[in-house]
């Protein structure tokens, strides 16, 4: 059974950072596309960042210079660095791993507060 776990969310003040984390079971982050998503109230779920099997890498433009995805193969996990974090940046963040199927996680709540 597949399991995707995110922690690492809660409440910060605008310009401060977090670093969430996505946790697998059941899968191999090692060979897999990963990505962070967020969803705000009332919005559709939106692309954050994304990292290759290979380690590429993309992000949206409103994170650019600002977040950063990465992934320790030894822990089988992917993380999303967040600093200079702003009240729009507001939103629950899923992450999203893919190898053949997509499994997602069950999101953690990002608050920043102005």
């Amino acid at each position: 059974q597949v399991q995707l776990v995110e922690s690492g969310g809660g409440l910060v003040q605008a310009g401060g950072s977090l670093r969430l984390s996505c946790a697998a079971s059941g899968f191999n982050f090692n060979i897999a596309a990963a990505a962070w998503h967020r969803q705000a109230p009332g919005k559709q779920r939106e692309l954050v960042a994304a990292i290759t099997s290979g380690g590429s890498t993309n992000y949206a433009n409103s994170v650019k210079g600002r977040f950063t995805i990465s992934r320790d193969n030894a822990k089988n996990t992917v993380y999303l660095q967040m600093n200079s974090l702003k009240p729009e940046d507001t939103a629950v963040y899923y992450c999203k791993g893919s190898y053949y199927s997509t499994y997602w996680g069950q999101g953690t709540q990002v608050t920043v507060s102005s």
